[in-house]
């Protein structure tokens, strides 16, 4: 049999096997040539992005660039070295080259990070370089007297490595002290771990209301008839189609004080004039317009599952004995819980990184962890303490990620 299969040849005489050979291989070059160009787009708008950030928030080479001699000192010797004249030596040298290279700023407000204070330690040793003469220790210390701080000298060792882990300490509230060691910073200095605290809270929040509004919904979604359904789905949609710019001032203008719902409640009666409530540019604010944004996403999974629940299932149970509250628990939502799953991911994950919202109406007790993040990108420009950041916010949304698929299954999300 097996020769009688290799001596079958195509019509143009090629040999059967060789010619289903590079029709498969034909075959596998089209499917590539369709998915490279979806390939291409996410390496380039995604995976590369992400690269630059995670090496962005251990690489900063601002300082070891401006101060060479320093970076050599520091190598030479070991952690806890007191700096003596060569260090004061090296000091000296790199003020003076960064007072021709006008470097001192970038190189001083690299230290603030960890020291606040030094940029103008740096910029105003710099302009008296010229002036420093051997013994540099001496010297320097009749310039400033700071520069016998041992936690300076603990800055610029670790910022003369390009390569740090000091921004995801700084992200954890973390530094180190004058001998290395990890240690937290003072307690009014923490501010992270409570943003980081507040944004999971406010997201797991959020995502709990929109469980609760959108199950009913998408219930009425998959039992009303096709018409009825049709109408209350394109209310659902409707948010997609304005802006998220408008649907946030919207609810700036319905829950400011002097706003729609105040106004109609102390006409009302049921609150008096002077007696009007705070619901924007604080937690509330941002938990109520996150929720009307973020509804539709919880609405979509639940859908999709609940349509393919055949409504006979409820009805047999109720046949056999079993009350409507009985038959909901023990039927019905058991076989949502896949929507219920893919949507509370969805909407967590989306609360979690929010931005436009709660910078327009959570004022300081409502912002997010994504608010700090473009803080230190556009005003602090400390790119490599945001891009920890937002580290640590990727990996807490793998980690999410990863458990989701470990409990439930990432092959059961149904998003619609």
């Amino acid at each position: 049999m097996t020769d009688a299969t290799a001596s079958l040849t195509t019509a143009d005489g090629k040999p059967l096997k060789a010619a289903l050979a590079a029709s498969q291989a034909r075959a596998k070059r089209k499917a590539l040539m369709l998915v490279a160009p979806l390939f291409l787009f996410v390496v380039i708008t995604f995976v590369i992005p992400i690269g630059q950030m995670l090496f962005q928030s251990i690489y900063n080479p601002t300082f070891s660039d401006a101060a060479p001699a320093l970076d050599e000192w520091f190598g030479a010797n070991p952690q806890g070295t007191v700096p003596d004249e060569a260090a004061f030596a090296a000091l000296a040298a790199d003020l003076k080259l960064m007072r021709e290279e006008r470097t001192a700023g970038a190189a001083g407000t690299r230290i603030n990070y960890d020291v606040a204070g030094t940029r103008s330690l740096f910029t105003a040793a710099a302009r008296r370089a010229d002036d420093l003469a051997p013994p540099y220790r001496e010297a320097i210390l009749a310039l400033n007297e700071d520069w016998g701080d041992p936690m300076i000298w603990r800055a610029m060792r670790s910022a003369s490595s390009a390569f740090t882990p000091d921004f995801y300490l700084a992200a954890l509230d973390m530094t180190r002290d004058e001998a290395g060691k990890i240690v937290q910073v003072e307690e009014r200095q923490r501010v992270y771990k409570k943003l980081f605290g507040r944004t999971l809270m406010l997201s797991g929040l959020i995502t709990v209301l929109c469980m609760l509004l959108a199950f009913p919904i998408a219930h009425l979604l998959a039992t009303l008839p096709l018409a009825k359904s049709n109408i209350l789905m394109i209310l659902v949609l409707l948010p997609f189609w304005t802006s998220l710019l408008v649907r946030s001032t919207a609810w700036i203008v319905l829950l400011q004080q002097q706003g729609v719902i105040n106004s109609a409640l102390v006409a009302l009666g049921i609150i008096d004039d002077q007696g009007r409530i705070a619901m924007i540019y604080n937690q509330a604010g941002t938990i109520i317009a996150m929720t009307h944004i973020l509804l539709p996403f919880m609405v979509l999974p639940l859908y999709s599952v609940m349509r393919t629940i055949p409504p006979s299932y409820v009805r047999a149970a109720r046949s056999l004995g079993a009350s409507s509250w009985t038959a909901f628990r023990r039927v019905y939502l058991p076989q949502t819980l896949p929507g219920i799953a893919a949507g509370a991911l969805l909407v967590f994950i989306l609360a979690v990184g929010y931005y436009i919202t709660p910078a327009l109406v959570g004022g300081a007790d409502g912002q997010l962890i994504s608010n700090l993040i473009a803080f230190h990108m556009q005003k602090s420009l400390n790119w490599s303490l945001a891009a920890a950041l937002a580290g640590l916010l990727l990996g807490g949304i793998l980690l999410l990620y990863w458990l989701y698929d470990r409990l439930v299954g990432i092959d059961k999300m149904k998003l619609g």
